[in-house]
């Protein structure tokens, strides 16, 4: 199957998850639903089959043991693209180095943009929108009393089915190895 993209995600739960997603709707209305999350591999063909995906997972996720983060600043991408975002402080590192075990053999993939650990919020259509869309979220994310940490246990790999519509494939566990269906 040409083009088909996959990636590798953590959902996020709780409160943030709730703020996260009704800033989406806010920002960029018309924008398909999208479950918050953090992401440790961004899209990409597979360079294999899924199954050799899968082993390299359970390979370099059940020895990274579950890490906490915690997000910090809201920021945009501007001008690289229009993307309002959370970054991400204290750990990070961690996800940096899960991407960079992860991105070889079959996930290898020549990014467009250099890997930085955030919680996307919306991409905008235009570089003006993002500004605009940033400081609305600087405000939102100020007012945002709950906590700001989040448990990375267990991931999700997932696979592009249609524009802006993806599938799980397997959750992934850090420290263990792949949940059975």
């Amino acid at each position: 199957m040409t083009g088909v993209r996959y990636a590798l995600v953590s959902y996020i739960q709780g409160p943030i998850a709730s703020f996260v997603e009704n800033l989406r709707r806010e920002l960029h209305p018309d924008l398909p639903h999208l479950a918050a999350h953090l992401t440790l591999l961004p899209p990409r063909p597979l360079c294999g089959p899924e199954s050799e995906a899968l082993k390299l997972l359970a390979e370099v996720c059940g020895l990274a043991e579950p890490f906490e983060v915690t997000l910090g600043a809201m920021e945009s991408f501007v001008p690289g693209t229009p993307t309002i975002y959370i970054g991400v402080t204290r750990g990070a590192s961690r996800m940096e180095d899960l991407h960079r075990q992860l991105n070889r053999r079959t996930f290898v993939f020549c990014e467009e943009w250099p890997y930085v650990p955030h919680l996307t919020i919306a991409k905008m259509n235009t570089e003006s929108a993002a500004a605009e869309s940033l400081e609305t979220a600087r405000r939102r994310w100020l007012e945002y009393s709950a906590t700001r940490q989040i448990l990375l246990s267990q991931l999700t790999f997932v696979r592009e089915d249609a524009p802006n519509r993806w599938i799980d494939l397997a959750p992934v566990r850090l420290g263990g190895r792949l949940v059975p269906r």
